[in-house]
C-alpha cells in the first residue's frame, strides 16, 4: 500500500469521500481510503505490484527454493484480497496446499471488493467462492477449494495471535508516512516472530531502519528491484539456527 493520490475515482458504497475505486496505471483498480489518505495498492499498477512484490518475490521465490507441497502465508494488511487471490491461483496450478492468514483491522465489504474487477485476474471459481465465503473467513478458517484455506483475523497486529509460524510474510501495511507505528521496532519484531526459520518476509518498501531491525532479528537482507515506480524492495530470509 503506497502513498499515492487518487485518480479516476468513483464513489463506492455511498461514501464518496471515504472509499473510492481508483484505476491505476496498468488498468487494474484499487481502493483509495480518504481518511488515511492512501491507496491500497500502487498507482503505478495494482496488479503488477501484487505480482512483483508478493507473488513473484515472495511465493514463487519460496517455492523455487524449497521442495514442498504445502505453504503457509501471513499477510499483514489483507485489504482487497488481491495478493491472496493471485497466490491461491499459483498454488492451485502447482498443486500446492495453501494455508493463508490475513490480518485486517478494518475489513472491506464484499460489495466494495466486487467493484475492483479482480475476477478478471483470477479463476472464476476461486473468485465466486472467495466473495461468498469472505464473511465467514472473518470468523474462522474456511476451505475455498481442494488446495486453499483462508482465515482473516479482524484485529490490529498488536492483538493478533497464532499457534504457528509461517513460511512467508507479506508485509503490506500502509506506508510509514501514514501508519508509522507499523514500521517501528515493536511491530516489526512481532511480525518477525511469526516467520519460520528459513521463511521469508517481503514488502514493497526498503529503508535503512527496516534493514537494521530485521538484521538484528536474524534475517538475511536482500535488496531486489522494486515494482513499477520503486527502485528497490526488500526480501528477508530468517536465518536457520546452526
Amino acid at each position: 500500500m503506497n502513498n499515492d493520490a487518487p485518480v479516476n475515482a468513483e464513489a463506492v458504497g455511498g461514501k464518496p469521500y471515504e472509499l473510492s475505486i481508483v484505476t491505476t496505471a496498468d488498468g487494474s483498480k484499487t481502493i483509495y481510503n480518504a481518511e488515511v489518505g492512501e491507496l491500497y495498492h500502487s498507482r503505478n499498477g495494482a496488479l503488477q505490484e501484487s505480482k512483483h512484490v508478493f507473488v513473484n518475490a515472495g511465493l514463487n521465490f519460496f517455492l523455487a527454493n524449497t521442495n514442498t507441497t504445502e505453504v503457509s502465508i501471513l499477510e499483514v494488511g489483507f485489504g482487497t484480497g488481491l495478493n491472496f487471490l493471485l497466490s491461491a491461483d499459483v498454488c492451485v496450478d502447482r498443486q500446492v496446499s495453501l494455508n493463508y492468514t490475513g490480518i485486517e483491522a478494518y475489513p472491506l465489504t464484499p460489495e466494495i471488493m466486487s467493484q475492483t474487477g479482480y475476477e478478471e485476474y483470477t479463476s472464476s471459481e476461486l473468485w465466486k467462492t472467495y466473495i461468498t465465503q469472505y464473511p465467514n473467513a472473518l470468523l474462522s478458517q474456511v476451505t475455498l477449494n481442494t488446495y486453499t484455506l483462508l482465515q482473516i483475523a479482524n484485529c490490529k497486529l498488536q492483538a493478533f495471535k497464532a499457534p504457528r509460524q509461517y513460511d512467508i510474510v507479506y508485509f503490506d501495511a500502509f506506508a510509514a508516512s501514514r501508519q508509522p507505528e507499523m514500521w517501528e521496532q515493536e511491530a516489526i519484531s512481532r511480525v518477525a516472530a511469526f516467520v519460520k526459520p528459513g521463511g521469508i518476509f517481503v514488502t514493497y518498501a526498503i529503508t535503512g531502519n527496516l534493514k537494521r531491525m530485521l538484521k538484528a532479528l536474524d534475517f538475511k537482507i536482500e535488496k531486489i528491484p522494486g515494482a513499477a515506480g520503486k527502485r528497490e524492495m526488500l526480501r528477508a530470509t530468517k536465518i536457520t539456527a546452526p
